[in-house]
C-alpha cells in the first residue's frame, strides 16, 4: 500500500447529492484529512442519458455547502473513455479478455435459463473460446473479461471483514459495449488506478462490485486498493431510506435550516462511533475517525436527533455568525426573497441585538427566521387569529394606557421597560401576564414571541410606541 493516502468520492450525476452520498463523502474526507492525504472528486457521468449538468451542479454545491473540500480538479469519467478503451484492448491483446458476439436474444435466453436454475452466473461463456470467424455478419462485439472459472475472489474489507465469492458464480464481465463505450466496472478500476486511489470507502451496495472489480485489477496486474463498504442509511422504520421518510438531498436540509456543521456531526455518528461522544468539532472528528469504528449494521436516520444537535450548534454559534447564516439561507427558504429585500444596516443591527434570545429557542434557521419576523413586519401589523383574540376592546384600552406609561421611559432598555411595565401592572392591580400578553399581540401580531422586553428593546422606542398606537383604542 502506498505511504500517501488517497481517497475518492465518486457520485453519479443523476440527481441531487443524496444524504447517504454526503456521508460517504464525509467519511472519505475525514480519512484523507486524518492521514494527511488527499480526497479526490470524480463525477461518474458515463451514463449519458441520465447524467445532467444540473445534477453535477447540485453535487458540487452540496459538497461546498457541507464544507467538504476536495483536492485538485474535478475528474469527469466520460472524458477518460479513450483511456478505458485502451485498457480493454490491452486485456484483449494479453488474452485476458475476449470478443463476445452473443445476440440480445441469446443473452436474454441465457439469463432466463440461469435464473430458472437458480444460478447467479448469467452468462454461459458462449464466446469465451469460440473462433470470431463464426460471428454473425455485421454484429458488433462486446469485450468481456476472461474471469477465473474456479477458486475464490476474496476481499479483506475494513468494515465487512473477510468476504469470499466462489468464482464459478461470477460472470465474465462486459468491459466494452458493442458501441465501443466502456462499462462502469472497467471505468471505475482504470480511474481509481490512474488516480492512485489507495482506499475505496463507499456504500455496501457496491460490495459485489468490489469482487468484480478485483478480478479486473488482477487481470491487469495492478495493486488492489483497500476497500471499506459501509452500511446504507435506513429510515426510522428500518427500511431503506426513501422519499417517504422525508428529505433526501443535501439541498433540502439547507432549505430546512440545518447548519453544515450540525449535519456533518450528525452524519459522522450515523454508523460510526467513538465511545459515547456525540458532539464533535471538525478537528476532533478528523483526529478520532477510523475505519474500525464503522459498524456493520445499517444506521437509522432520526430527524429528532438531528434537530436537537442543530439546536445545540445554533445556541453555541456566535451572534454575528448567525446573522450571516440567517442572510445566506434566505435564497433557499419560502418567502426568503421578501426578507432579503428588508435587510439593511438597521435591521441587521436589530437582528444582531435580538440574536441572544432568538437562538435560545430555535432548533433550525427556519425557526430562527420565524422568531425574528417581528423585526421585519410592516405596519400596520398582520394580526394572527390567536393574537386577535387577545386584542379585545378592553385590552385595546389597556394598551392605550400602557403606551402612556411607556412613553415616559426615556432610557429605552429591556430593564427600563420591564420596570415601567411591572409598576403599571401593580398600580392597576393586574397580574403581569394580563399586561404582557396584549402587549405582545400589539407589538408582534402573534400570541407567542421572544421575551417581551427583548422585543421592546430590539424594536426601539419609536417603533414600539407606533405599533401600540396602531392597536390602541379607536
Amino acid at each position: 500500500m502506498a505511504d500517501h493516502v488517497v481517497t475518492r468520492f465518486a457520485p453519479s450525476p443523476t440527481g441531487f447529492l443524496h444524504i447517504g452520498g454526503a456521508r460517504t463523502a464525509l467519511f472519505n474526507w475525514l480519512y484523507a484529512r486524518k492521514h494527511g492525504g488527499k480526497m479526490l472528486l470524480r463525477i461518474e457521468d458515463t451514463d449519458r442519458e441520465r447524467s445532467t449538468d444540473a445534477a453535477i451542479g447540485a453535487i458540487l454545491d452540496g459538497l461546498k455547502w457541507l464544507e467538504l473540500d476536495w483536492d485538485g480538479d474535478v475528474i469527469y469519467q466520460f472524458s477518460r473513455a479513450a483511456r478505458h478503451r485502451e485498457v480493454a484492448e490491452s486485456l484483449l491483446a494479453a488474452g485476458k479478455a475476449y470478443r463476445c458476439y452473443a445476440t440480445p436474444e441469446e443473452l436474454t435466453a441465457m439469463r432466463e435459463k440461469a435464473r430458472a436454475e437458480g444460478r447467479t452466473r448469467l452468462y454461459n461463456g458462449l464466446w469465451r473460446d469460440r473462433d470470431p470467424s463464426e460471428a454473425p455478419p455485421g454484429m458488433k462485439p462486446t469485450i468481456r473479461l476472461r474471469a477465473p472459472l474456479t477458486g475464490e475472489t476474496v476481499i479483506e474489507d475494513q468494515v465487512q471483514g473477510r468476504v469470499v465469492w466462489q468464482n464459478e458464480n461470477l460472470d465474465d464481465l462486459v468491459l466494452l459495449r458493442g458501441d465501443g463505450n466502456p462499462t462502469y466496472m472497467l471505468a471505475v478500476v482504470v480511474d481509481d488506478h490512474d488516480m492512485a486511489v489507495t482506499h475505496i470507502i463507499r456504500g455496501d451496495d457496491h460490495l459485489i462490485n468490489g469482487a468484480r472489480q478485483k478480478q479486473i485489477y488482477e487481470a491487469l496486474g495492478w495493486d488492489v486498493p483497500s476497500m471499506s463498504h459501509i452500511p446504507l442509511i435506513h429510515g426510522p422504520d428500518g427500511s431503506k431510506l426513501s422519499k417517504r421518510h422525508g428529505a433526501l438531498g443535501v439541498d433540502a436540509y439547507r432549505a430546512m435550516g440545518y447548519l453544515p456543521v450540525a449535519l456533518r456531526n450528525y452524519l459522522v455518528r450515523l454508523g460510526w462511533s467513538h465511545g459515547d461522544q456525540e458532539i464533535f468539532s471538525t478537528e476532533e472528528m478528523i483526529a478520532a475517525f477510523d475505519l474500525s469504528g464503522i459498524g456493520k449494521s445499517a444506521a437509522r436516520f432520526d430527524f429528532a436527533k438531528l434537530e436537537n444537535l442543530n439546536g445545540h450548534y445554533i445556541r453555541h454559534t456566535d451572534d454575528q455568525s448567525l446573522v450571516k447564516m440567517f442572510e445566506e439561507v434566505l435564497p433557499f427558504v419560502p418567502n426568503g426573497a421578501d426578507l432579503k429585500a428588508k435587510l439593511n444596516d438597521k435591521t441587521r443591527a436589530q437582528l444582531l441585538q435580538a440574536m441572544p434570545s432568538l437562538k435560545e429557542r430555535a432548533k433550525t434557521l427556519i425557526e430562527l427566521i420565524d422568531s425574528a419576523y417581528y423585526i421585519f413586519a410592516d405596519r400596520p401589523l398582520e394580526i394572527d387569529a390567536k393574537a386577535a383574540a387577545l386584542l379585545t376592546p378592553e385590552n385595546r384600552l389597556l394598551i392605550g394606557r400602557l403606551r402612556v406609561a411607556l412613553w415616559e421611559v426615556k432610557d429605552w432598555t429591556a430593564q427600563a421597560t420591564e420596570t415601567a411595565m411591572r409598576a403599571f401592572a401593580d398600580q392597576n392591580g393586574l397580574k403581569f401576564g394580563a399586561v404582557a400578553q396584549p402587549l405582545r399581540a400589539a407589538l408582534t401580531g402573534r400570541s407567542t414571541s421572544p421575551g417581551i422586553f427583548d422585543v421592546l428593546a430590539v424594536l426601539g422606542r419609536d417603533e414600539s410606541l407606533a405599533r401600540l398606537d396602531d392597536q390602541g383604542p379607536d
